[in-house]
């Protein structure tokens, strides 16, 4: 392993607010804390919580790098902190962050890391940290998804959509998205909805009435909130579960209680980037056990839309901001993605 250089090249936020904030920079590397490993970087996610977090609104957690955004990396190991030992120098791995990944070296708590599944690409490895954290919890455990059920995913083809529509199928529910466009709708059957339905054209609420025929989604993950609350209280099944993951639409709603008793319905949600790293931890065994032999069998896997040198992420999240891309956007740092 050649000697490690003193600085590393990151994307850096000068100062909240548009897409000009985000700057090429030198930074030390990352001193390590106990059991943490220094990864070198080869891809890096890129997700809507790095756009907030540049215009201001989504500050990191105590901690994380202040001002460099980046939630999920994949790369090679090339150090180990003190009391470090679920990974060897040398091992490719794809890991969960608080923050730092935009950046050619990351620091991570060793049990928030992964093996590469199977064949997968760095690139690829890089898109799956963020979304499959963020949907096992909450698909399967906050919303309690059972085979047979019928689950809503709105933004059926934005990374936590893609995701949320393939584990659902796997697990044997039967997924019905949303997305805006005849393109979209059609690729969230690719990936194994029975049904997609285009909220430009259509009101999701009876066309879900139309699909389950009367029974309305038993489970419905929704990163929209505001005005699609009381709409997703009226599509949901009695006994259903929302499980609240993003709140696009505002955060702040008027919300009729009656229907929420009336069909016993649970409305749960959950954060992820400021839950302590035992809490990934944990999400991490349970998607070692139950998701990476899919993962490195290919029954499910991240949909990578594009990708985006480094130096260019101003550009990466442009795209994720304009809401046309299908699946993953992610950065890389050179041959080492492939």
């Amino acid at each position: 392993m050649p000697a490690l250089p003193a600085t590393m090249k990151v994307i850096a936020i000068t100062a909240p607010g548009g897409l000009d904030m985000l700057v090429e920079a030198e930074r030390p590397l990352p001193e390590l804390g106990q059991s943490e490993i220094l990864v070198k970087v080869a891809a890096a996610g890129v997700n809507r919580p790095d756009v907030l977090q540049r215009i201001g609104r989504h500050p990191p957690p105590k901690g994380a790098p202040p001002d460099v955004p980046g939630l999920e990396i994949a790369g090679e190991v090339v150090a180990l902190g003190p009391g470090a030992s679920r990974h060897a120098i040398g091992d490719k791995i794809t890991a969960l962050v608080p923050g730092g990944g935009y950046a050619e070296f990351c620091k991570v708590h060793e049990t928030n890391a992964l093996p590469v599944p199977g064949d997968f690409s760095m690139v690829e490895a890089a898109a799956i940290p963020e979304t499959f954290f963020t949907v096992w919890p909450n698909l399967f455990e906050r919303g309690r998804l059972r085979e047979g059920e019928f689950v809503l995913v709105h933004g059926g083809t934005s990374g936590i959509g893609t995701v949320a529509i393939q584990l659902a199928t796997a697990f044997g529910a039967k997924a019905i998205a949303t997305a805006g466009s005849p393109e979209k709708c059609e690729a969230c059957v690719a990936l194994g909805a029975i049904a997609a339905i285009n909220y430009r054209k259509e009101d999701f609420v009876s066309r879900v009435k139309e699909i389950t025929e009367g029974h309305g989604a038993d489970v419905i993950v929704d990163l929209i909130g505001g005005d699609y609350v009381m709409r997703n209280y009226e599509a949901a099944a009695e006994e259903g579960r929302i499980v609240q993951i993003g709140l696009q639409h505002g955060a702040k709603v008027e919300v009729n209680l009656g229907l929420l008793m009336g069909k016993r319905l649970s409305h749960t949600g959950s954060t992820l980037r400021h839950r302590p790293v035992t809490f990934k931890a944990a999400v991490a065994d349970a998607l070692r056990d139950r998701v990476w032999p899919m993962l490195a069998s290919r029954k499910v896997a991240p949909v990578i839309d594009s990708t985006y040198p480094l130096a260019e992420a101003a550009s990466a999240q442009e795209r994720m901001e304009a809401s046309g891309h299908i699946g993953k956007i992610v950065l890389t740092m050179g041959q080492d993605a492939a």
